[in-house]
């Protein structure tokens, strides 16, 4: 029998080397069926399902090896690499531990046991981050520990687009391992996918009931995703303080999800400017802008509040940058409005200079004028120093000025459109403001 199985061994050597570890898996186990007492054996089948990547039952292999003999180096090393492939690093540890008191000089086991000392290490802080409700970064620490497991790639970078692959790779290999599908669910979280974020969170729950962070971060989701469709649901029926106060809630849940966070100022911008609060939105707006720079809604949404508080130097700049990302013709559109309006605001305000508001009817303009014309008249000031004569002479004139354009309809209309700094812009005229005033303010679900 012994030489029956040393030929089946020997074949599955054969095929192993031609890379055809099927068949030499099923050599091996012949040998094995031959001979059961012998842990080479056990050993050599253990190595090719690793190479299949079926660790769980290279682990039980290596485990038979290394109990028929304890001295087996090469079992011990496989049972070792079974474990962190697995995620166990320090089951990992103790086993080339074990080939370092037998061998203290052998190299393999001295890097071997040195990456399952690092990746404790990243399990550790990843713990401390979670522990301290820093989930980002405990994202990043466990991007390192999924690069040791067995066929991830340890050049992967730390971006959220590679941490979404690389549990994944993971979870082809062994898709119980809880620690996977947590990170996997965390990346997902994190890029403002949620509803799949808590899928995984949930089936790492199954895998591991007691995993502890997988409960935590399904927990912060589902309350993270309840909150901001609540402040969605009752913005949409105009109830705009709760909104408010329903996305500030939403906001204190997790101050590292920068993704969703961003959508959340966003939303509260929106809000504010719906409570007529321009300066609480701005800021809002602005919180979003620092989360992230591409953010278009917020430009746009912070640009408009510029605008209705007439700081247009401002809403040029947030306009030009929306109109350098995404040239449509509604974004040219605006940021002409805006440069018009800039200018505007730049020459003789004949609204300000008689003291009425933009939209005042003829009469109102003519009361103005009257009462003003009294107050800086020359001949009321014949008394006073030169100094006031002159002052109040200039008063009058612009006056007159404002008086005389504001009372003529054809003068206003060309005032209040810009036709007279900017004679080509005949086309965007009276409607411009209208366009601008029936802006939908949209939230961003």
């Amino acid at each position: 029998m012994e030489r029956e199985a040393e030929g089946f061994k020997d074949q599955g050597n054969a095929f192993y080397v031609k890379k055809d570890y099927s068949e030499a898996f099923n050599y091996y186990t012949k040998a094995i069926d031959a001979c059961p007492k012998n842990a080479s054996y056990y050993g050599n089948r253990a190595a090719t399902l690793m190479m299949l990547c079926r660790f769980r039952e290279a682990l039980v292999d290596s485990q038979r090896a290394v109990r028929l003999d304890d001295c087996f180096m090469k079992g011990h090393l496989r049972e070792g690499k079974c474990h962190l492939s697995l995620g166990n690093a320090m089951a990992a540890s103790r086993c080339f531990q074990k080939v370092l008191e037998l061998e203290p000089s052998n190299s393999q086991a001295q890097q071997e046991h040195k990456n399952a000392t690092a990746v404790l290490e990243y399990e550790r802080m990843a713990e401390l981050d979670f522990e301290k409700r820093d989930f980002r970064k405990a994202s990043f620490a466990l991007v390192f520990v999924c690069s040791s497991y067995r066929g991830i790639s340890k050049s992967d970078s730390l971006s959220y687009e590679s941490c979404l692959f690389s549990p994944s790779d993971i979870l082809r290999m062994d898709s119980t391992n809880g620690d996977a599908l947590y990170v996997r669910g965390l990346c997902l979280y994190y890029e403002d996918c949620i509803d799949k974020a808590v899928q995984f969170f949930v089936q790492a729950l199954r895998m591991a009931p007691d995993h502890e962070k997988s409960r935590l971060a399904c927990r912060n989701a589902k309350a993270l995703k309840a909150k901001k469709e609540e402040g969605n649901k009752v913005f949409k029926n105009s109830n705009f303080e709760a909104a408010y106060r329903l996305y500030s809630e939403a906001l204190a849940i997790d101050p590292n999800n920068i993704k969703t966070n961003a959508k959340l100022y966003c939303n509260r911008g929106t809000v504010g400017a719906k409570l007529n609060k321009p300066d609480q939105a701005i800021e809002d707006c602005t919180s979003a802008i620092k989360l992230d720079d591409t953010y278009i809604k917020a430009y746009l949404r912070r640009a408009q509040c510029y605008m209705d508080i007439e700081q247009y130097e401002e809403a040029v700049r947030d306009y030009e940058k929306v109109y350098q990302t995404e040239k449509t013709k509604e974004h040219k559109h605006l940021l002409k409005t805006a440069q018009l309006e800039l200018k505007k605001s730049k020459r003789k305000d004949y609204y300000k200079v008689l003291g009425v508001g933009k939209n005042a009817t003829e009469d109102e303009i003519k009361k103005a004028y009257r009462k003003r014309a009294l107050m800086h008249h020359p001949d009321r000031h014949s008394a006073a120093t030169p100094e006031v004569q002159k002052e109040e002479e200039k008063k009058f004139k612009e006056m007159g000025e404002a008086f005389t354009v504001l009372s003529d309809p054809k003068k206003k209309t060309r005032y209040d459109c810009g036709h007279d700094l900017e004679e080509d812009s005949n086309n965007m005229g009276g409607h411009s403001r209208t366009f601008l005033g029936g802006m939908a303010l949209a939230l961003t679900l």
